[in-house]
């Protein structure tokens, strides 16, 4: 219970400070742009209905699902793959490296003009920038599993699907993980930069429309909203994360206390 608390302490610390310098250092603020942290609070409720909540955040938090969940199911896939096999990571790595040095948010355009300016662009927006963290990352995990533990399986005959989804898998699992943890951020900038092209709903567009109507209020309402999002998301994945990789916290935190 001690260690639950400190750590309560240690995560809240630092919010807490933050939150209270920008309450202090704004309240006497007149400046419209920088409007005092009571005022955007007292207006989140306001701002941020029920009605705004179906019509604005659901949609974007769904878009977000669809794309992070296409670029999870591509990247894992395409990066076993090429981390199984040498020559074809031979020859698609100058075009991986090709691609993913091109910022997501430049194809938008080009995007649009395939898959039009519904919902699907901005899914394959999300996805496009998702996947390469994903895909790296377990291109990189299937590429370290222990060669001891790949003999052994060869040795009983473990091959095809049994060997991926007993070996190569579990081992590369703690990679692919940092690769979906890198993905999850990257899919919240991408999820508002493509809702601020050609969109009549979601989180993007709705911070759009309040600055160019200069509810700055009510823009403010909206980022704080992001990072809330962001927050709650990030601890989601932590859970879901420790209990996918219980045996490798479990084996981490055995040798350090064997040290």
């Amino acid at each position: 219970m001690r260690r639950l608390l400190l750590r309560l302490v240690l995560v809240l610390a630092l919010p807490v400070v933050l939150v209270a310098v920008w309450w202090v250092s704004s309240s006497g603020s007149e400046d419209v742009y920088w409007p005092p942290l009571r005022t955007i609070v007292s207006a989140f409720p306001d701002v941020w209905t029920g009605e705004r909540w179906r019509g604005d955040v659901l949609p974007s938090v769904l878009r977000l699902a669809a794309g992070y969940a296409l670029a999870t199911v591509v990247g894992v896939a395409l990066g076993t793959v090429i981390g199984s096999h040498r020559r074809v990571r031979a020859v698609c790595e100058p075009v991986l490296e090709f691609l993913r040095a091109v910022p997501p948010p430049v194809l938008v355009p080009v995007i649009m003009l395939f898959a039009g300016i519904g919902d699907t662009m901005k899914v394959v927006v999300i996805a496009s920038g998702c996947v390469w963290p994903v895909l790296l990352n377990t291109v990189e995990g299937v590429r370290a599993v222990d060669a001891v533990t790949a003999e052994t399986a060869r040795s009983y005959g473990i091959t095809g699907v049994a060997r991926l989804r007993h070996v190569v898998l579990p081992s590369a699992s703690p990679q692919i993980f940092a690769g979906l943890r890198q993905a999850l951020s990257v899919g919240i900038i991408l999820m508002v930069i493509s809702e601020m092209f050609a969109a009549s709903n979601g989180l993007g567009f709705t911070i759009v429309q309040f600055q160019r109507s200069f509810a700055i209020p009510d823009m403010w309402t909206g980022i704080l909203l992001l990072g809330l999002l962001g927050f709650v998301l990030s601890v989601l994945f932590q859970l879901v994360e420790r209990r996918a990789l219980g045996w490798y916290h479990g084996l981490r935190a055995a040798a350090r206390r064997s040290r």
